[in-house]
């Protein structure tokens, strides 16, 4: 008889000092961390379905391909459209899927997951996601593809926690994003995914570099023009000074998109390292082209502010 388990698959527990992790297998999804037994990110029950893909590994591309239509090498190609209001094809191909657990240990995993040729997408991927607790760096996370096939695929990556300062509204917390541009203007938030719209942030409310608090702004952008060699975005709680900040760790995330969390009651701000802008399939900013055999890292870590 098999044993019963939810829509997320089994949770696997992770620990180290003072910091608690959750992992469930679908879509490698990070549904808890905690540093003192406050929330660094928004949590994800066992049995509960994700919502705006919380904490959700965002594979073979990160953000939006217009109408999910793309060329690649001559040929066009078409992936479903899983965002009606915008018609667009939204974070790739594996956040509903199961990742096989391949190691644990109390202090890391390690999930796989092979992406099949299908149609609008014909390319083999061994992909893969490691989380790692240490007591005194905090979460760890590595994602990896490999192409297993025998034609060069088109990829790009990202992924999708939301850091909370325990679960503040983020009217009240104040936001740390070291970027100089940003893709699209605040009455343009989600949509702008033509380049010749990329602005300077500097003197506009999509700023975030002052330490003010969010208030009522709202954010669903792409932004880009971070330092070299690595970035690290910071939300915090004035209040109380506990926080949660996200680190790159190489120059493999250029990009980044910031969501403040209405689909979460603004509990939390979605904070998306990503190795390409939007709309990256079709036209070909920053996209990775991976040959055969051919491997790909990305690499962030979070931990308390």
């Amino acid at each position: 008889m098999t044993s019963s388990f939810g829509p997320n698959g089994r949770p696997v527990s992770l620990a180290a000092g003072d910091y608690r992790a959750t992992i469930l297998p679908v879509g490698a999804t990070l549904a808890g961390l905690t540093f003192g037994g406050r929330d660094l990110v928004l949590t994800l029950a066992e049995d509960e379905i994700p919502q705006a893909f919380t904490g959700k590994v965002l594979m073979p591309w990160p953000n939006r391909i217009v109408g999910g239509r793309y060329t690649f090498d001559g040929t066009e190609y078409q992936v479903p459209v899983n965002e009606p209001e915008t018609g667009m094809a939204l974070h790739g191909l594996v956040a509903w899927d199961a990742w096989d657990v391949a190691e644990t240990s109390p202090e890391r995993v390690v999930l796989r997951h092979r992406l099949m040729g299908q149609p609008g997408y014909p390319f083999q991927l061994e992909l893969q996601a490691v989380y790692a607790l240490d007591a005194e760096t905090g979460l760890s996370v590595e994602l990896s593809a490999a192409n297993a096939g025998t034609a060069s695929a088109p990829y790009g990556v990202s992924a999708h926690p939301y850091l909370t300062a325990d679960r503040v509204p983020v009217d009240r917390c104040v936001l740390d994003v070291p970027a100089g541009q940003v893709l699209g203007g605040p009455e343009q938030s989600g949509s702008p995914l033509d380049l010749s719209e990329l602005r300077d942030t500097e003197g506009t409310v999509l700023s975030f570099s002052a330490p003010e608090p969010i208030g009522a702004r709202t954010v669903d952008h792409a932004f880009t023009g971070l330092p070299d060699g690595g970035w690290q975005v910071t939300l915090t709680d004035p209040e109380t000074g506990f926080g949660a900040v996200l680190s790159s760790t190489g120059k493999d995330a250029p990009w980044l998109q910031v969501y403040s969390g209405e689909k979460m009651d603004r509990l939390g701000v979605a904070v998306e390292p990503m190795t390409c802008p939007p709309d990256a399939f079709n036209s070909g900013k920053d996209l990775i082209v991976l040959a055969p055999g051919e491997e790909h890292r990305l690499g962030y870590r979070i931990a308390a502010a």
